[in-house]
């Protein structure tokens, strides 16, 4: 999924990109058909408990979700359209080993590693916001974020409420910098639009045990994501399930072939000028099935699961005197009525297989952080469950 910044204000033609992306994701709109609203307020335990079925009538029906083909290569969004495309990072043939090449204290609680990473041909910014103690080894949360990932700080740290939170709790919060689009996975070719990407391996294979030596950590590990992130964060969860205890995900779209997930994918790869046909092979094809959280549910099984969506209403944060308003209800909120739709189709495939999870269906919200911040203490309860700490 795509996001847009409520805090900063969007450049003209950022607003033109989030539009498109807007546009592409009331596409989705008819396929819900006669489908009923997302249930008002919060469900959460086990998913035996929430009630309702799946099937017709429910965003999860089968009337909504079709595989014939709506990605195709190339961009779904028109170049005038497209966000301003960031400067690519120059890549380098000299980094032959993973290493820690750099690191800054920015405050007492949050310093920023620099990694050199064969695997991105290039050095890579990681933020983490460290425990209140770390007198013992400590466990380890990996944050992810949005389609505007940026190479010098995190979201989490500029405006989600990461340092702030986690400031009394005992858990390092790795931030990656960086992956503009990429999906937090492993593209099959580098892409003219948008770069080399190789995320899946730097996140499961070099990072973790640089950081775990450096940060004397007791290699407990759990995914925190938003937006694109939260689709990064699931993928990875149920693709290194043996890494992985736990995951917290807040207003993103988990799957790949079907026709929200492929709205999705292609809206967030080709908003900043990416291809899909770069990213996992022959487009609804093998690659693209494997990455597909939803097909690939069972890998979920035995992990502590909360999962956040808000309806795209207007909500609490949404001042029509404020001059972002527009940008939040035209823009934010479509593209949450798409991510409640996932969500949706997701939780029908963990109920179906009884995999426990807590969903939690806001009646408002559109697409932003400051909803996201609002999460965070209640999605904390299930993250310190699966990192065997007391919330």
């Amino acid at each position: 999924m795509s996001t847009f910044d409520p805090v900063r204000p969007a450049p003209r033609r950022l607003r033109r990109t989030a539009l498109g992306i807007s546009l592409a994701a009331l596409v989705a709109l008819p396929l819900a058909g006669e489908a009923a609203a997302a249930p008002a307020g919060s469900s959460s335990g086990s998913l035996e408990s929430l009630g309702g079925s799946v099937g017709s009538g429910s965003w999860a029906g089968s009337a909504g979700s079709s595989d014939g083909g709506s990605v195709t290569a190339g961009s779904v969004i028109p170049g005038p359209l497209q966000n301003d495309h960031p400067p690519l990072p120059e890549l380098r043939d000299d980094i032959t080993t993973a290493a820690i090449v750099g690191e800054e204290r920015k405050t007492e609680q949050l310093v920023r590693f620099t990694i050199a990473s064969p695997a991105l041909r290039r050095e890579v910014g990681v933020e983490v916001a460290l425990p209140r103690d770390n007198s013992v080894p400590r466990p380890s949360i990996y944050a992810l974020e949005g389609v505007d990932a940026r190479e010098e700080t995190s979201g989490w740290v500029t405006i989600g409420g990461v340092p702030e939170f986690f400031a009394d709790k005992d858990v390092n919060v790795v931030m990656i910098n960086g992956g503009v689009s990429g999906l937090y996975t492993d593209w099959d070719r580098v892409d003219p639009g948008v770069g080399l990407h190789k995320w899946e391996t730097f996140v499961t294979e070099e990072l973790p045990p640089l950081l775990d030596t450096r940060l004397r950590t007791n290699g407990v590990k759990s995914l925190l994501g938003a937006s694109m992130g939260a689709q990064g964060a699931m993928m990875l969860a149920h693709r290194h399930p043996e890494m992985f205890r736990g995951i917290a995900a807040f207003s993103g779209c988990y799957s790949t072939v079907d026709d929200l997930g492929r709205i999705s994918v292609q809206s967030t790869v080709s908003s900043r000028g990416g291809d899909p046909a770069n990213l996992w092979g022959e487009i609804g094809g093998p690659e693209w099935v494997a990455h597909d959280s939803v097909r690939n549910a069972e890998a979920l099984r035995g992990k502590d699961i909360y999962v956040s969506v808000a309806s795209g209403l207007p909500g609490r944060y949404e001042d029509p005197d404020a001059s972002d308003w527009s940008d939040r209800v035209f823009i934010g909120g479509p593209i949450e009525f798409l991510a409640n739709g996932c969500t949706h189709r997701l939780d029908a495939a963990l109920r179906k297989l009884r995999i426990p999870a807590t969903f939690d269906y806001e009646p408002l919200g559109v697409h932003a952080w400051s909803y996201w911040v609002d999460q965070l203490p209640k999605a904390w309860p299930t993250l310190a469950r699966s990192l065997d700490l007391p919330a």
